[in-house]
């Protein structure tokens, strides 16, 4: 039986052509790339929980932006609702991974779609217009 919706936060960062990944080191998407982003703690608001998980899993810190959509993930174990927001950076230093991620990079735009992403992802920053090409 699939548990109760979690809300969740998803940071996306953009800064000189470049995209901040993570690879997720556990959890459903354990080896896959993903933008950096995690659960809304108790009393957290969106924006927060943004920051925070940007800050836990790579180092860096932001500013959080708007909204950009939102997905749902599915499946026996899990139910994420996972808002996306733009981030801005702050700095553009080197990410250090952190928190549950295995790594942690700065991705030029044109090469994201060449890596092992989460489902979903290519397609999500293509429609809105993050990245030119998906394959």
């Amino acid at each position: 039986m699939t548990p109760p919706p979690q809300v969740c936060v998803g940071a996306v960062a953009v800064d000189g052509g470049r995209l901040l990944l993570v690879r997720r080191g556990r959890g459903p998407a354990a080896g896959e790339w993903s933008v950096p982003g995690g659960r809304v703690g108790p009393g957290e608001t969106l924006a927060e929980a943004v920051v925070r998980e940007l800050a836990e899993e790579t180092g860096i810190e932001g500013v959080c932006g708007s909204l950009i959509d939102w997905v749902e993930r599915i499946d026996d174990d899990h139910h994420f609702v996972i808002l996306d927001f733009a981030v801005e950076v702050l700095e553009g230093t080197d990410p250090v991974a952190g928190d549950d991620a295995a790594e942690a990079a700065w991705v030029p735009l044109d090469q994201v779609a060449e890596l092992q992403l989460v489902e979903g992802l290519a397609e999500f920053l293509h429609i809105h217009g993050i990245l030119d090409v998906i394959a």
